[in-house]
């Protein structure tokens, strides 16, 4: 491909954008917008495979009343001591009554030297968000907190 013609059709996409992606002319139904318990415990039984998880050494902070419910500040932090034996491999975060329960899912590596993050999620209506992780050797930490929102940010 040449320069010329890739520059002629970046343009062509900068100037219609429309055309560049069909965009679906249909609202969200409410069924779409609906919580979906069903995926909130398959979500959770895939991360668990039928093992329960430890209540401490995972620390989750999330504002107990969230003003903008389309982005609710989450951090999430490994309290337990990682080690090169030992580490965190991975962090989900779920909110169990939005319609798309998995929020976020994040991997370490024992080279981070810490598993912590901060990330922002979108709540659909006020709920409890859950925190998972895996180490190493096998072990399931959890934390969860309840939050309330002031209005809905999936149908936004």
């Amino acid at each position: 491909m040449q320069r010329r013609t890739l520059m002629a059709a970046s343009a062509a996409a900068l100037a219609f954008p429309a055309l560049a992606q069909p965009q679906s002319k249909t609202p969200l139904s409410n069924a779409a917008l609906a919580p979906n318990p069903a995926e909130f415990r398959k979500a959770m039984a895939d991360f668990t495979q039928g093992r329960k998880p430890l209540a401490e050494g995972l620390h989750l902070d999330v504002p107990t009343l969230a003003d903008n419910p389309a982005a609710v500040p989450v951090k999430v932090k490994v309290t337990l001591p990682i080690t090169a034996q030992d580490w965190c491999e991975e962090i989900i975060v779920l909110a169990d009554l939005n319609p798309a329960p998995l929020a976020c899912r994040l991997q370490f590596t024992a080279a981070a030297g810490t598993a912590e993050a901060a990330v922002r999620v979108r709540l659909s209506q006020s709920q409890t968000v859950h925190a998972l992780a895996r180490m190493k050797s096998g072990k399931l930490l959890a934390a969860s907190h309840a939050v309330t929102v002031a209005a809905s940010g999936c149908g936004m």
